[in-house]
């Protein structure tokens, strides 16, 4: 019966160290967009769509507070965002989205910051 408790006890500290590993992990793995995958980010700049076709596009609301949301988290999540495969797939012109913040009068956004080749303006 021992022998019962002390592999209960073994498998229960196995347990505890396997979800303090993942937790870790989990923690560790969080990007530039926290803990929000970069591909769910880009795909909730989906309202930024035709904005991203021409700099005098009107943008509209919903992308600019999507935009917005995105520099809450971190300035650099947007960058990772528009350098992300799922962005290039699918032919957004780097050029062009680079300029939302700014068309958007998004106050908090850092002016010359880098993302790329681009450069925030």
């Amino acid at each position: 019966m021992a022998s019962n408790s002390a592999t209960s006890a073994a498998a229960a500290i196995i347990i505890f160290l396997l979800a303090s590993h993942a937790y870790i992990q989990e923690v560790l793995a969080a990007g530039e967009c926290g803990k929000t995958p970069i591909n769910a980010a880009a795909a909730s700049l989906s309202p930024c769509a035709t904005a991203t076709q021409s700099k005098t596009a009107m943008v509209p609301p919903a992308c600019c507070s999507k935009v917005s949301a995105l520099f809450k988290i971190s300035p650099k999540c947007l960058c990772a965002v528009l350098l992300s495969p799922l962005v290039k797939q699918a032919g957004i012109n780097l050029g062009i989205a680079i300029t939302i913040p700014k068309r958007c009068n998004i106050r908090n956004r850092p002016v010359g910051k880098k993302c790329g080749s681009y450069t925030l303006p």
